[in-house]
């Protein structure tokens, strides 16, 4: 079973600008909580085939959330496919111009729900806690984006 978190925020900074911070993946450790974001092999994982890696939780205890870049066209849009044991599926983000100082970024999980009859008997409980998760990155992305606007 497939279950889908979709978040969407808008930021007072242009498209191309939003593209450039969401998509540098090392630096996403200082925006999302409680994670830490590398890109592994060759590049910077801005290329289909690309390869990133998310650690999410406190010293030891958490998750490896291993994921390919699918699709990306900047600065509109980066797909990837999550490879882990525990997150699985594919993954979007999407940048859309309003104008030349706002963007949406749109953050979506299509998520393969793990652990069988007890991971779908349990999504509803746990649904809510993944969209406030990344609806409080999505909060923290926009401060990050916007404090690291060039001078003017």
């Amino acid at each position: 079973m497939s279950a889908v978190v979709r978040v969407t925020r808008t930021v007072p900074a242009a498209a191309d600008h939003v593209w450039q911070v969401l998509t540098d993946w090392s630096a996403q450790s200082d925006w999302i909580p409680l994670t830490r974001v590398r890109t592994t092999g060759d590049g910077l994982g801005h290329e289909v085939g690309g390869r990133i890696e998310a650690w999410t939780g406190v010293g030891r205890v958490g998750f490896l959330d291993t994921m390919v870049v699918t699709a990306w066209e900047p600065p509109r849009r980066c797909e990837v496919m999550h490879t882990g044991r525990l997150v699985r599926g594919p993954g979007l983000f999407a940048v859309t111009a309003l104008g030349e100082r706002h963007a949406v970024v749109t953050w979506e999980e299509r998520l393969d729900l793990p652990l069988g009859r007890l991971g779908r008997a349990g999504w509803p409980l746990v649904r809510p806690l993944v969209r406030a998760g990344l609806g409080l990155a999505l909060r923290r992305f926009e401060a990050y984006a916007v404090r690291r606007l060039p001078a003017a």
